[in-house]
């Protein structure tokens, strides 16, 4: 405890403020100040630098077990003067006090508690599609069924990305050491994917989802929209990327992707995963992190599982050269259009969920950044039935993500409490008036593409204005 004297030191919110980079970081924790400068090697990584210079009571919650706050007392410094919090009035007190409680509310109806029958189920279910895969393509001559084979591979492997999203959000076992090694088997030996890189990534994205920046002196927003020159998601993130460059211009391949992105939105997707499967390699080889970050953090910590890292994506690509071979009877060129069949077909599998989550819902900068709950909200998606696609399906195709502003305020409940988490929040928003926002599959992808065009016109439109002789 840092003390002046023998009184404890306080600190005024706008000093907190002042302290908002990687460098130099105070964070507050229930009305504590803690100096967490350059702390690269805190448990979950470079994520905490987005909550520099800011309340992190409830990202802290949402993100750690009980007791977890103690590993925090060496970097204690003094208390904040709850006084100097000017920027929140009684209604704002009172409405995070209510999303506490209800939160408390769900920890004593039991929601946080994980049914191991269910994943046993949901893990079998995921082996025997991989099983019928490798099946269809061995036992068969007939290139129609290895079509089929191939996309229920790629689905095996959308799938494999749901279940090791809840290993890794440990929401199947509290004993997080569990919860990584189950990552490891279902990202790492059958995705191809490196448990660190989708920590570090997802992490990331859960702390600040669409936000451009974490602060004004930050670059560390959320990395789920960091897809220029391909896709731009606001006029300023397009504006930013301009100024980035060394001339302070677009460059003609920007210019075309943002003209066009409501076009090129799907074939991007379809080549999703390869961009995954190669930041996945980088980062569990010691090659390159993701993000400067990311990188940094890999050079202070390093991988905390390099060997079955390691040996878990190699033996990944082995498997799925063997798959894709036929098992050895197909040649080079049938091969390759069979990995890629099921390697697209998975890239649009998964992203088309998780971009329905949040693509197209509201972005923020540092200065306009809600609270812990709004932000949450109202970056968000829920995806329902409709169309034709009945809730069941939308259930199984989504792995829980279709109650994604339920999962994103409440990460560790496991997904089958999330239907009955929903009718809390939902009735909690409307009690407090927060826009909460629901679609299906066909609606849903409709209002991505129509953001996306709307991002491509307002672009376009300042281009000219810029450059009228051009």
């Amino acid at each position: 405890m840092c003390k002046k004297g023998s009184e404890t030191m306080k600190y005024t919110w706008s000093q907190v403020k002042e302290h908002s980079t990687a460098e130099d970081a105070w964070v507050v924790y229930q009305n504590k100040v803690y100096d967490v400068s350059d702390w690269y090697e805190h448990p979950g990584g470079a994520v905490i630098f987005t909550h520099a210079g800011d309340d992190m009571t409830d990202i802290f919650a949402a993100f750690h077990a009980a007791g977890s706050h103690m590993a925090m007392r060496r970097f204690y410094i003094g208390e904040l003067d709850t006084t100097s919090v000017t920027h929140k009035d009684e209604q704002q007190i009172a409405f995070e006090g209510g999303y506490r409680r209800l939160r408390s509310k769900l920890i004593q109806m039991g929601m946080f508690k994980s049914s191991k029958l269910f994943y046993i189920y949901k893990c079998s279910f995921n082996m025997s599609m991989w099983a019928c895969a490798c099946l269809m393509m061995y036992l068969s001559s007939n290139p129609l069924v290895h079509v089929a084979s191939a996309l229920i591979m790629g689905l095996f492997w959308q799938q494999c990305g749901w279940l090791a999203h809840d290993f890794l959000h440990h929401q199947v076992f509290k004993q997080r050491k569990y919860g990584d090694l189950g990552g490891i088997f279902w990202g790492n030996l059958m995705q191809g994917y490196s448990m660190q890189w989708w920590k570090n990534k997802h992490n990331g994205h859960h702390a600040v989802p669409n936000l451009h920046n974490s602060s004004v002196h930050a670059t560390d927003g959320d990395p789920d929209i960091d897809t220029m020159p391909l896709l731009a998601w606001s006029l300023k993130q397009a504006k930013q990327w301009r100024e980035h460059r060394a001339d302070g211009k677009d460059s003609a391949l920007t210019k075309f992707f943002i003209k066009w992105q409501a076009v090129t939105y799907f074939p991007i997707l379809l080549l999703a995963r390869i961009s995954w499967l190669n930041e996945s390699a980088k980062t569990a080889f010691g090659i390159a992190g993701s993000s400067k970050n990311a990188q940094i953090e890999l050079e202070r910590k390093g991988i905390m599982y390099p060997k079955l890292e390691r040996s878990g994506i190699i033996i990944h690509h082995l498997w799925v050269l063997a798959y894709c071979t036929g098992f050895g009877k197909f040649g080079v060129a049938y091969s390759t259009a069979l990995f890629f069949l099921c390697t697209c077909s998975c890239g649009l599998f998964l992203a088309l969920v998780f971009g329905l989550g949040h693509n197209g819902m509201a972005t923020y900068d540092a200065e306009t950044r809600p609270d812990f709950w709004k932000l949450q909200v109202t970056t968000t998606r829920n995806i329902t039935g409709g169309h034709g696609f009945p809730q069941f399906f939308v259930d199984w195709l989504c792995g829980g993500l279709q109650y994604q502003v339920d999962h994103h305020l409440f990460p560790m409940m496991p997904r089958h409490n999330l239907a009955k988490c929903h009718e809390l929040v939902e009735s909690f928003c409307k009690e407090w008036g927060v826009k909460y926002h629901e679609a299906d599959l066909v609606d849903g992808t409709m209002e991505v593409l129509r953001h996306l065009g709307s991002v491509s016109d307002d672009f376009m439109q300042e281009f000219i204005e810029e450059f009228p002789a051009m």
